[in-house]
C-alpha cells in the first residue's frame, strides 16, 4: 500500500486538495476491487505521497478510498519534483517499489512513452520500472510498429465504448480521417483474432440461457453498490439479442457489470448513471434519464439492446440520497411516467427489432399495505402499450430466500403471507 514513513514526515491535507495526473498515472486501469476493500479499512491505510503542488506521487487506490467514503481530510507526506518528467518517473519507481504491481504490458507502454517523449536512456527505465535493460531494450525493439498497434487498440478501446471520431482524434493525437478509416477496418481487423472466438460464445464453461427462470446463486460483481446488476443477466441478453459491434444502452450503469460483459463479447456500449461510482467515473458517463434519451450522434440505429435495471422504488428509498428527483423517492404516479417516457423515447429511436429489457420487482415491504404487493411489471407492460414497441417476453430473475430477513420472515408467519423474492426481465421489440 505504502511506505514506512517517520510521523514527522506527514501532513494533512484537504481530499479535494489532492491533484491527480491522469496523463501521468502509471496505471491505465485502477483496480475498482482494491478500492472497494480499502474503503472498508480506509483507517489503517498509509499516508499517500504527494509533491509541493499536491500532485499525487503515489496511493490512488488510497485517495479514492477516502473519497468514496466522503471523507474530507487525508494523510501525506510530500516530496518536491522539479519537472513532470522526475514526477513521472517517481510515479513509476514507487509503484515498481511499493504498489500494487503494474502488470507487464502496463510497464512496456510506459516505457514507450518515455521513449518517445521523454528520450529516457534505457537503463534509467529499467530502474524506475523495476525491469533489466534487456527488457526494456525488447519492448523497444519494434517500437514504430508496436505504438502504430497501441493508437490502433486504443481507437478500438474507444469506439467501443462509443466516443465520438472527433473524442477518439483528439485523445489518440491523429486526424479525424485517420480514425474513420481505422473504424471502417475495425471489424475485419487482426486487432480482434485473439478474442473474437470467445466473443462468440464458444467457450465450454457458457451455458446458454435454456428457460425462463435465470436465477444466480452468488453475486459475480467486485464492486460494491445499491444498484449492482448481475452480469450473467447481461451476458444472457447480449446471447439472445445481439452481435459482435452491436451497441448496447444501459443508462443505470450501478457497478458497470454491462460494462465488463460487453468488452468481453465485443459489443460497444453507452453506459451511463445519474451518480456514477467514483471507481468507474471515467468509465460511466453522467446521466439522468429525466434529461431524456442521451445523444448518440446518430448511432441510435445500431444500438441492438436498452438494458434498464433501475431502482425498485421505495425499496431504494434513501440509498442514493435524499434528492426528490431520484426515482427511488419519487410518488408511484410519478416513478411510473418518468420510466415508461424515457421507455418510450428511445423506442422511437430505435430500429424495429431491437429490444429492451427492464429488469424489477414488485414492492412487498415498502408498500402501502405490504398483504397487496405492488406489480410493477403488469403496470408496466399496460402504460407502455402505444410506445412504438411490443411485449415480447417476461424472465424470471429470482432473489435467494436469504435476502429476507428475520423480521420479515416472522411477519410473513404472522400475517400468514408470502415474502415476495421474485424479480422479473421484461422484454419488448421496437417496432
Amino acid at each position: 500500500m505504502g511506505r514506512n514513513v517517520n510521523k514527522q514526515n506527514i501532513i494533512e491535507i484537504a481530499v479535494s486538495d489532492v491533484v491527480w495526473r491522469k496523463d501521468l498515472y502509471p496505471r491505465f486501469e485502477p483496480d475498482p476491487a482494491r478500492i472497494q476493500q480499502y474503503a472498508e479499512v480506509v483507517e489503517l491505510l498509509p499516508p499517500i505521497e504527494i509533491n509541493q503542488r499536491n500532485e499525487l506521487i503515489d496511493g490512488y487506490h488510497r485517495w479514492v478510498a477516502h473519497r468514496k467514503n466522503g471523507l474530507d481530510i487525508i494523510e501525506a507526506i510530500v516530496t518536491h519534483t522539479e519537472s513532470d518528467i522526475e514526477l513521472d518517473r517517481l510515479m513509476a519507481k514507487r509503484n515498481a517499489d511499493f504498489g500494487i504491481q503494474l502488470t507487464n504490458e502496463e510497464k512496456k507502454r510506459k516505457a514507450r512513452q518515455w521513449f518517445t517523449d521523454l528520450s529516457t536512456d534505457e537503463e534509467q527505465m529499467a530502474e524506475d520500472l523495476a525491469v533489466t535493460v534487456r527488457t526494456i531494450r525488447r519492448w523497444l525493439s519494434r517500437k514504430k510498429k508496436d505504438m502504430k498497434a497501441d493508437r490502433d487498440r486504443q481507437i478500438a478501446e474507444m469506439w467501443l465504448a462509443c466516443h465520438t471520431e472527433e473524442e477518439i482524434a483528439e485523445a489518440v493525437g491523429v486526424d479525424q480521417s485517420t480514425v474513420n478509416r481505422q473504424v471502417k477496418e475495425l471489424c475485419k481487423s487482426d486487432i480482434w483474432q485473439d478474442c473474437i472466438i470467445f466473443s462468440e460464445y464458444r467457450n465450454q464453461k457458457w451455458k446458454p440461457p435454456l428457460y425462463d427462470v435465470w436465477k444466480v446463486q452468488n453475486k459475480s460483481n467486485e464492486t460494491s453498490h445499491p444498484g449492482n446488476s448481475e452480469a450473467q443477466w447481461v451476458d444472457n441478453l447480449l446471447y439472445m439479442y445481439t452481435e459482435p459491434f452491436d451497441i448496447v444502452v444501459d443508462p443505470f450503469a450501478g457497478g458497470g457489470s454491462t460494462i465488463d460483459v460487453c468488452k468481453q463479447r465485443l459489443r460497444r456500449y453507452w453506459v451511463s448513471d445519474r451518480k456514477p461510482i467514483l471507481e468507474r467515473e471515467h468509465e460511466i458517463r453522467q446521466w439522468d434519464i429525466l434529461q431524456g434519451p442521451p445523444d448518440l450522434h446518430k448511432r441510435w440505429g445500431d444500438v441492438a439492446l436498452m438494458y434498464l435495471d433501475p431502482p425498485y422504488w421505495k425499496q431504494a428509498k434513501g440509498k442514493y440520497g435524499d434528492a426528490p428527483e431520484d426515482l427511488s423517492n419519487m410518488s408511484l404516479e410519478r416513478f411510473y411516467d418518468v420510466l415508461t417516457v424515457f421507455v418510450g423515447e428511445c423506442a422511437e429511436k430505435m430500429h424495429a427489432g431491437a429490444k429492451i429489457a427492464l429488469i424489477i420487482q414488485p414492492t412487498q415491504w415498502f408498500a402501502p399495505d405490504r398483504t397487496k404487493p405492488v406489480d410493477h411489471v403488469v403496470d408496466l407492460i399496460m402504460r407502455l402499450q402505444d410506445a412504438p414497441m411490443r411485449y415480447v417476453r417476461r424472465i424470471a430473475a429470482p432473489y435467494e430466500s436469504q435476502q429476507c430477513n428475520a423480521q420479515q420472515v416472522e411477519w410473513a408467519k404472522n400475517h400468514r403471507e408470502v415474502l415476495v423474492i421474485s424479480r422479473e426481465i421484461i422484454v419488448w421489440e421496437v417496432v
